[in-house]
């Protein structure tokens, strides 16, 4: 036992030696050679917990951070020989994972051929190609989703367990890829054919080192997550995830762990901000959020039950029809003209029926445009619960000419 001690003690001492001369700004091939002739192979977690003792010896996080890709450079082969992480669909590694996919998809696939035909098109294609890039790159930005997924959920658990210095490092790098990444996608917006060079060149670094992210992810830090993290806090990284979004894809079904009560202690252990809320199956929201919202609609709404009655009405600031809170609980034919309420049944029956999923009226009335819509409201059996009506003055969108750009 004591020999193996003394080895572990003498592999940690010759990779922070190999990590010192790098720093010290020797060769990449002469270090490599040093560790592929001492150590050879390397765990996953081996490389994060050296430069954290280094940074605990004092070795400036920032410093560590610069030198990264030169770490993983140096290690590559050996990480790369290590057995590929597997996790259940669902799981939040699995989703990093896909998203990961889906990422080299879209720079492999798409922003790459783009920018190889930049590099030889003519003048006057390059700017509607800069033009497809700009478009491609917004794509590339649903990266901060899977970045701050990884910061705000899955760092401080690791931080927890005493894992400190990996976390700060890339982080420092998932900040220096946002920055490259909403610089780009300025030059690409304001494209110019004299810093044509210059644009490519900052795309082809900035994929690279979205590439070098997603090797450092799943080589050294998931695997080294996968062996720290318990179930119940998985479980409550999965339940916290709806809220800061995914990057390119939708994550796979439901995953419980594989204890049943682990899911019962997950619950309780639910975060501050996410208790008393409303889970749909596209976010999470408050009922103040979600009453704020319908209050913030352009549009009026107002929603019938399958017994046709008034559920509920939203309170936006110029409704074009009154509502009170009168109307709550009576039956619809009760609250329209009696010369124009066997339209509305009609209708209604007809949702009910399954003949007809919607229609729309328009008028004029006062100097509003009104244009009505309803709506029959199934399930997802085709089950009929209720009739939604949509109410909107139009008159100003009719008026809208030209275009208007974001960038505007």
């Amino acid at each position: 036992m004591s020999e193996l001690i003394n080895n572990r003690e003498h592999r940690k001492h010759i990779l922070k030696e190999i990590i010192r001369e790098l720093h010290a700004g020797k060769p990449v091939h002469e270090v490599k050679a040093k560790f592929d002739a001492t150590v050879g192979g390397l765990d996953a977690g081996e490389l994060s917990l050296i430069e954290q003792s280094l940074i605990d010896e004092g070795l400036p996080v920032g410093e560590v951070q610069r030198l990264c890709d030169v770490h993983s450079a140096v290690f590559r082969d050996a990480l790369d020989k290590n057995q590929a992480l597997e996790a259940v669909p669902g799981h939040p590694l699995h989703t990093f994972m896909e998203e990961n996919r889906a990422l080299e998809s879209l720079i492999n696939g798409q922003i790459g051929p783009l920018l190889a035909e930049l590099k030889t098109a003519e003048t006057g294609k390059a700017a509607a190609l800069a033009a497809s890039l700009a478009d491609k790159l917004n794509l590339l930005w649903d990266v901060e989703k899977h970045y701050s997924r990884k910061e705000n959920l899955l760092f401080p658990y690791l931080e927890h367990y005493g894992i400190t210095a990996p976390p700060k490092v890339m982080w420092g790098v998932d900040d220096e890829i946002r920055s490259a990444l909403k610089e780009l996608k300025k030059r690409a917006v304001d494209y110019r054919d004299a810093a044509r060079q210059d644009l490519l060149s900052a795309a082809e670094e900035l994929l690279g080192k979205v590439a070098e992210m997603i090797f450092k992810e799943e080589k050294i830090l998931f695997p080294m997550a996968a062996e720290t993290l318990t179930e119940e806090e998985w479980h409550q990284i999965w339940r916290d995830s709806d809220e800061l979004g995914f990057c390119l894809i939708e994550p796979a079904d439901e995953w419980r762990p594989a204890r049943a009560s682990v899911a019962d202690e997950a619950e309780l252990l639910a975060d501050s901000r996410t208790k008393g809320a409303i889970r749909f199956t596209t976010g999470i929201l408050t009922p103040a959020e979600l009453e704020l919202i319908f209050r913030h609609l352009p549009v009026d709404i107002t929603f019938v039950d399958k017994d046709d009655t008034v559920k509920y009405f939203s309170a936006t600031k110029d409704r074009i029809f009154a509502r009170t809170r009168t109307i709550i609980g009576r039956k619809v034919e009760n609250c329209h003209p009696p010369a124009s309420v066997h339209i509305v049944e009609k209708l209604v029956n007809e949702f009910k029926a399954g003949t007809k999923d919607e229609e729309a009226f328009w008028l004029r009335l006062g100097g509003k445009y009104v244009h009505i819509r309803y709506f029959a409201v199934r399930n997802e059996a085709g089950e009929y619960l209720g009739t939604l009506e949509v109410t909107q003055d139009i008159g100003p969108l009719q008026a809208i000419t030209g275009e208007k750009r974001i960038m505007d």
